[in-house]
């Protein structure tokens, strides 16, 4: 497995394509985007689920952890099924969120990478997608990274996400 935490518009996604043409392998693709989007809309604005508040930030409720933690084990089994695994993930609890996937993951070989990007930068990647609420990127670029501990870090502020997954794929075969 391979397990890439960043901020909003950091990057991760960009890097996950490219890692999936580069390395030799199939790999699956994961990420918490796919995740939320899976959860029934009543959970949407909910405190039980998830709220994205409008500077941009987000809190969850139990309901949110109890499916996510579901998500992740179900996931981690996909890769002690012999399935190779890129998940792509916003650790907003710094340490707490690397934990939840190690209980999950268990004995899984995992590579562990931190995609840094400048706040400045990932805001304006936030405004052109448009997708995002405002002030997501600014507020997640440095947290999600606080206490998490990483075999590896890329920083996409100047770097391509080719150039960044092929310094990942060069850990991984």
């Amino acid at each position: 497995m391979i397990i890439l935490n960043g901020g909003s518009s950091s990057g991760k996604s960009g890097i996950v394509r490219c890692l999936q043409d580069l390395l030799p392998d199939p790999w699956l693709a994961f990420g918490v985007d796919s995740f939320v989007d899976a959860l029934p809309a009543k959970m949407r604005g909910s405190g039980e689920g998830i709220e994205f508040t409008a500077d941009g930030g987000v809190e969850v409720g139990a309901d949110f952890r109890a499916l996510e933690a579901a998500w992740m084990e179900g996931v981690a089994e996909m890769a002690r099924a012999g399935a190779r695994v890129v998940v792509d993930d916003v650790f907003l609890g710094g340490p707490a969120s690397q934990q939840r996937w190690q209980k999950a993951i268990g004995a899984l070989d995992v590579l562990w990478v931190g995609v840094r990007c400048d706040g400045t930068v990932a805001t304006a990647r936030e405004l052109a997608r448009g997708d995002r609420g405002r002030g997501m990127a600014a507020l997640q670029a440095q947290v999600v990274h606080e206490g998490v501990l990483y075999d590896l870090e890329v920083n996409t502020t100047r770097t391509e996400s080719l150039t960044c997954a092929r310094t990942i794929a060069a850990r991984v075969g």
